[in-house]
């Protein structure tokens, strides 16, 4: 079994930044990819970006392309989300999940991943 923490959402103005943080543990949590998605209220759970176990393989979607970055800290085993010039339509509900690293960039649906965290709010004012 697989935990997955999330931390590090807040509410920001338009324009700022946030860092997210998704902590993983169980056992050989260190190798299972991790992906980020978000939830706005009233809409589906869509991708984020997503990162294979050691980092050197990541995937974004196209609505945060050069905004944001996902990283990971393989001694901490904790997996970053860097979201920087932050708009109003980011607002949502963000999970990390863990998963197989196989097929990495075609799993863009939430059924794709196994273990989910509960999700921290990221609000954006105008």
């Amino acid at each position: 079994q697989v935990q997955v923490v999330e931390s590090g959402g807040g509410l920001v103005q338009a324009g700022g930044f946030l860092r997210l943080s998704c902590a993983a543990s169980g056992r050989s949590s260190s190798t299972y990819a991790v992906g980020w998605f978000r939830q706005a209220p009233g809409k589906e759970r869509v991708f984020v970006a997503a990162i294979n176990w050691n980092g050197g393989i990541t995937y974004y979607a196209d609505s945060v392309k050069g905004r944001f970055t996902i990283s990971r800290d393989i001694a901490k085993n904790t997996v970053h989300l860097q979201m920087n010039s932050l708009q109003p339509e980011d607002t949502a509900v963000y999970y990390c999940a863990a998963g197989s690293n196989e097929d990495l960039e075609r799993r863009t649906y939430a059924s794709n991943w196994i273990y989910w965290g509960q999700g921290t709010q990221v609000s954006v004012s105008s």
